[in-house]
């Protein structure tokens, strides 16, 4: 445990002691060292503020600093958005220049039902060799298989119940929606009151397995054990616009994706999470090899290959019966 951790838990406990909030707190913490200790009569004059001042300024720099990754992360975030979103926008564009470039029929003038009859199969066959430009017996060879893989989680006893998680890998639920990266866990919690709140108005106490969310004087909106631990000393929250909660909360375990996150919730299909490959850059080597091997053996199940584990042991096998190729291994059945 490092020196900045050592004190979290009893720092905690006297800040939820502080209905005041920080300016109480820190009235007590100053109030104690003058009552105390000599704090401000040990030195020399201004000895006492120079000293606050350096511990002030070394934290203010990291919290900046801190600020700054993340207000860069949000940026290119909606620097995606925006960019997936522009390039919707041309594709419409130029799916209606084309419909419009498309020649009128000059004449018009009744067909026979044999006409009809023909012209309808003939257009039929043009857009089967028009989707995508795959031919419609391939596209229903396609669709097949993406059914027969959902009806295999379906299928899956333990994937029986789950929903599917949400655009952030995480969960839409009545009071609260989450979001998440192999890093950490992102909380929006409406507060529903018709006035902006302020701090003191409300309640949010982050343990490391426990969560509290609420209203002073309303029974909390969310109080409940967290499915995993997460680091106390890395997790903020804050008041957007006085109405809505946000809660970042890092994980501790980084190679593993919630499939919920507090014990009562419903659970999510952690197999069906799409992790944004950028995001691996963010991860120290050992942990990105981790993730990727992840992925690897996630994209090899789905589609019905080996994974890199039976990759492995079936690499080894073969070599073994190269080896000794006068042992008989037909009638010899291999998991």
């Amino acid at each position: 445990m490092s020196k900045e951790d050592k004190f979290d838990g009893i720092l905690f406990s006297m800040a939820q002691e502080h209905e005041g909030g920080v300016p109480d707190l820190l009235d007590t913490i100053f109030g104690f060292l003058a009552r105390k200790t000599d704090f401000y009569v040990g030195g020399e004059d201004g000895a006492a503020e120079k000293l606050l001042l350096k511990a002030f300024r070394k934290y203010e720099s990291i919290a900046g600093e801190e600020r700054k990754k993340k207000k860069i992360a949000a940026e290119e975030a909606e620097r995606k958005r925006k960019e997936k979103l522009r390039l919707q926008r041309e594709k419409e564009e130029q799916l209606r220049k084309q419909a419009e470039s498309q020649p009128e029929q000059a004449t018009v003038r009744e067909i026979t039902d044999e006409e009809a009859e023909k012209l309808e199969k003939e257009l039929k066959n043009k857009q089967s060799e028009d989707v995508n430009g795959v031919p419609e017996n391939e596209i229903g060879e396609e669709k097949s298989s993406d059914s027969k893989n959902d009806d295999d989680e379906d299928d899956d006893p333990k994937e029986k119940g789950k929903l599917k998680p949400n655009s952030g890998n995480g969960c839409d639920l009545p009071n609260y929606k989450w979001t998440q990266t192999l890093l950490d866990i992102e909380v929006r919690v409406p507060s529903k009151t018709a006035f902006k709140l302020r701090p003191r108005d409300v309640v949010v106490n982050i343990a490391k397995r426990h969560l509290v969310v609420g209203i002073k004087g309303q029974p909390p909106i969310i109080d409940d054990d967290l499915q995993h631990e997460i680091k106390l000393e890395e997790c903020t929250w804050v008041l957007e616009d006085g109405k809505t909660f946000l809660i970042n909360l890092e994980k501790v375990n980084k190679v593993e994706w919630w499939s919920k996150l507090v014990v009562s919730d419903p659970e999510i299909s952690t197999r069906k999470i799409n992790p944004e490959p950028s995001k691996l850059s963010d991860l120290d080597g050992e942990t990105r090899g981790l993730v990727e091997k992840m992925m690897y053996d996630q994209r090899q199940r789905e589609l019905g290959l080996p994974t890199s584990e039976e990759q492995k042991k079936q690499d080894i096998l073969k070599k073994f019966m190269e080896q000794h190729p006068e042992m008989d291994f037909s009638k010899c059945k291999f998991n």
